[in-house]
């Protein structure tokens, strides 16, 4: 079993796709460098999800935030990044990254980046526009 950081993403088979539902995950742990100062950033990342034929396998997932740990990466890039590669894994229905970053210089960051459109969204506006 390894125990290194992976920049790979494993995943398994949906196993109800006749069926949407939603799948929450919260990582409380994550770390990556500020490329600028070179000081180490803290944040919560929170994924959500409606599977499409796949799912992501939790430890895979783990070790990929980890790899982030040494890397130098600006808070709005690094929840991209994660967006991008978990879409390009599983293909979900939908899914949104969220980075809530630890308050540094006395600013707090929180950074969301989204993919599909959201459950129960229609995608209209609710203004009529």
């Amino acid at each position: 079993m390894p125990t290194q950081p992976s920049k790979q993403i494993e995943t398994i088979p949906n196993p109800r796709e006749d069926r949407d539902y939603e799948v929450a995950m919260e990582c409380p742990e994550f770390t990556c460098v500020c490329p600028k100062t070179g000081q180490p950033d803290f944040a919560t990342i929170r994924i959500r999800y409606v599977p499409g034929p796949r799912c992501i396998e939790l430890l895979s997932l783990k070790l990929y935030l980890w790899s982030f740990r040494e890397e130098g990466a600006f808070h709005e890039d690094v929840v991209n990044r994660i967006l991008d590669d978990l879409v390009a894994a599983c293909s979900p229905k939908y899914m949104s990254v969220t980075g809530d970053f630890n308050v540094r210089g006395g600013i707090h960051t929180v950074v969301t980046a989204e993919h599909g459109t959201a459950p129960g969204d229609s995608g209209q506006d609710p203004g009529g526009g």
